[in-house]
Formats: C-alpha cells, sequence, structure tokens
C-alpha cells in the first residue's frame, strides 16, 4: 500500500468517511485502526484507511436484511481479514477519469473490479444484504460521508493527486481552499471572479461538499 497517496487529519478522516471523529480516535488508540500515514502526532490517514473506517463501521453493526431477518455483526478476525487485504490494494487504479470499484461482504471479502465490464455483476453483488459498496455514499447515525472518488460531477478525490485532497476534476483547485472562503464570508459571486478560469458549476460543488464534510464533524442533536 503507497500511504503517500493520501494524507488527512483526523477531522478529515471522519468527515470524508462519515464515521464519528470520536470513533476514529477510539479506534486508533485500540489500535484496530491505526492511521497508517502517521501514527503518532499529527496522526494521519490515508486512502485506504477512509475505505477501512467505512468497511469496520459497516462490518461491526448488526444489520436487517430486506426479508426483516436479523444479521449479526461480522467478527474482528473477519474485520482484520478485509483490512488486510486493503493492504494490498493498487491505488494506480484511480485516475481523473475512473476509479475501481470496491466491495466487501460480511466474511470480510474485499473485492475490487477495476474492468468496466464487471460493473453489472458488481453493482448485483451489493444490492444483496451480504456486501456494502465502499467508495458509494456512506451514512452513519450523525454523518453522511461522500462518494469517495467522484463526491460531485465536477469534483473527483485521486489517492496520487493533492494528498488525496478533494479537487476541481482536470485541476489543482482544491474544495477545502474554495470552502475556506467561502466559510470565511465571501459571496459565492467574489469567488467566481478571483477564480475566473474555473467552472462556476464546480465551484458550486465545491463549496457545497466542504459545507457537507463541515456539517459531519458537526451533528445537529435531534
Amino acid at each position: 500500500m503507497e500511504v503517500s497517496k493520501g494524507a488527512y487529519t483526523a477531522d478529515r478522516a471522519a468527515a470524508l468517511s462519515g464515521v464519528p471523529k470520536s470513533t476514529v480516535h477510539y479506534w486508533a488508540r485500540q489500535e484496530i485502526l491505526v492511521p497508517s500515514v502517521s501514527p503518532e502526532r499529527v496522526k494521519l490517514w490515508s486512502y485506504p484507511d477512509l475505505m477501512a473506517l467505512r468497511i469496520i463501521y459497516w462490518l461491526r453493526q448488526s444489520k436487517t436484511s430486506e426479508a426483516g431477518a436479523e444479521v449479526p455483526a461480522s467478527t474482528m478476525p473477519q474485520v482484520r481479514e478485509a483490512l488486510a487485504q486493503l493492504d494490498e490494494l493498487n491505488l494506480d487504479l484511480w485516475t481523473e477519469e475512473r476509479g475501481p470499484a470496491v466491495s466487501v461482504d460480511l466474511a470480510g471479502t474485499v473485492i475490487v473490479d477495476s474492468d468496466p465490464t464487471a460493473e453489472v455483476a458488481h453493482r448485483q453483488r451489493v444490492m444483496r444484504d451480504d456486501a456494502l459498496d465502499v467508495l458509494e455514499p456512506f451514512v452513519t447515525t450523525t454523518a453522511r460521508g461522500p462518494h469517495l472518488h467522484k463526491p460531485a460531477s465536477k469534483l473527483r478525490i485521486v489517492p496520487g493527486k493533492l494528498g488525496g485532497s478533494p479537487h476541481l476534476v482536470g485541476t489543482r483547485l482544491e474544495s477545502q481552499a474554495l470552502g475556506s472562503l467561502a466559510f470565511g464570508g465571501l459571496d459565492t459571486p467574489i469567488i467566481y471572479q478571483l477564480y475566473p478560469d474555473f467552472d462556476p458549476e464546480g465551484i458550486d460543488e465545491a463549496i457545497s461538499l466542504e459545507t457537507q464534510l463541515e456539517a459531519n464533524l458537526h451533528p445537529v442533536a435531534a
């Protein structure tokens, strides 16, 4: 695994994965998922770690099938099996144009479909009750993590580009930079003027993504 192809702080890892920040820290302390880029201060999680956070969360939850049957949580050995397989992922499969389909089943088997012709089989598998599409938007009780390759039509996340930061497709303009301007009080038309060569729709999507990620870190109490 090339951990240099993604580096995320705890806040960013939690917001992008959709897993609560307290859980991310707890799993690090318990050595369930130690951040693989930097395990010490400042802790940094990798792109495969984002997938691992989702996988652990999903596997360790009890579930109810469409038929109403109770599906027990997967065991920790099954979780560890999935994490071991993530270590073998080829991050070069992710490009601006496309990324592989990644799923995990209840036994902890990670399946990577890099061939576009495998898409139908992948969709059929994850539509069952026994598999998770790891890259698709991930919903927990307090957050909604975005798609981990294509968070919006004009945004991409590529492990080998900009440290895995979401950015406008085909550019080096990170959504985080645009979000900081918007959160700092700049109106969107002003941001358009600051970046006249960039697609306004992409800027809108970037600000919307950052707003969602910020909300993931500060869920509203019911």
